[in-house]
């Protein structure tokens, strides 16, 4: 068997600076593959093109920049995308309306509704009025619950993207401790489920001993869990949170939080985490950057789930078309 070139032993006790977890570099190499797979399977199946739909209220700068990523992303891959544009003055009765249509539409595979939405419109109940077929970010409470059972089923595509990294560095969970600090429905709690689900179960789950920790875990307690755990995720969007006295040795530092700050040296803004990155690098054994770590794998893991919603529904209607 080939090396793995992203492997090296991950939970190393020298004082040897951290390997940077190179997010950008994986995302590329699978969507290579994926546009591969894509293109394999259209011509096996004789079948058009996954399509993904996405729906945008209002006219937020960071949600279109978003968008448009994704796209572009999209169309890496070979996959078809469409946008729709929505005034943020829509009602929620008629967003509903449109996204029934989306579910009913043969054409359509995946349908993605970007957040956060106008505060006159519930985020939870449109999240659920999306198919679960057709639930490519994972956020449909039918999908999240399944995955709280260990049953197959749409990932959110941040904490896919997390587990995709462990992968492809051969960082070993089995039996390890792990501190998810942050406890959000998209992003913390799959991605808790993802630590500590068996391995032998559908969702392919790491095995880890998990502790959860949020914004009422007093600093002190923090601190302790932090020091004990093997691998240390967190998304909370508190810059600096994570300290260098904070950490194992060694220990693997996934950081997904995300906050724009003023560089008082550059006088500019810049993308920063929650993980104190120059200080925790010199004693994490591994650690992701921010950019271009845990962000670029989100949006791959969203082609993914593309790709993967496609295929589903094809057999689906290839199904129903023999009975």
């Amino acid at each position: 068997m080939a090396p793995n070139p992203h492997s090296e032993v991950p939970l190393r006790p020298e004082p040897i600076e951290a390997k940077i977890i190179d997010g950008k570099k994986i995302s590329e190499e699978i969507k290579i593959e994926l546009r591969e797979q894509i293109k394999e399977w259209m011509q096996q199946e004789n079948v058009r093109a996954p399509q993904l739909t996405c729906i945008l209220v209002g006219e937020d700068s960071a949600s279109q920049v978003y968008v448009k990523n994704k796209m572009k992303a999209a169309n890496d891959v070979g996959i078809k995308s469409e946008t729709i544009n929505l005034p943020k003055t829509i009602s929620e009765d008629e967003l509903i309306q449109i996204i029934e249509r989306l579910n009913d539409d043969n054409s359509v595979d995946g349908i993605l509704v970007q957040l956060p939405l106008p505060d006159h419109i519930d985020d939870k109940k449109i999240c659920n009025i999306v198919s679960c077929e057709k639930d490519v970010d994972g956020f449909n409470s039918t999908n999240l619950g399944r995955l709280s059972q260990d049953l197959n089923t749409m990932v959110p595509c941040t904490p896919l993207g997390v587990q995709e990294l462990l992968k492809k560095y051969d960082i070993e969970t089995f039996g390890k401790t792990a501190v998810v600090v942050g406890r959000s429905a998209h992003v913390g709690k799959p991605i808790q489920s993802l630590l500590q689900s068996d391995g032998r179960h559908e969702i392919s789950g790491m095995d880890c001993t998990t502790i959860m920790c949020h914004r009422f875990t007093p600093p002190e307690k923090l601190k302790k869990f932090c020091r004990e755990a093997d691998i240390i995720i967190v998304a909370v969007g508190k810059p600096n949170l994570i300290r260098e006295d904070m950490i194992k040795p060694g220990a693997c530092v996934i950081d997904v939080g995300i906050t724009r700050i003023y560089d008082e040296e550059t006088k500019k803004s810049k993308l920063v985490g929650d993980v104190d990155f120059e200080n925790v690098k010199k004693v994490a054994g591994l650690i992701t950057p921010v950019p271009g770590g845990v962000g670029p794998m989100t949006v791959c893991m969203l082609m993914k789930n593309t790709f993967t919603a496609a295929k589903r529904l094809a057999k689906l209607r290839k199904e129903k078309l023999i009975k």
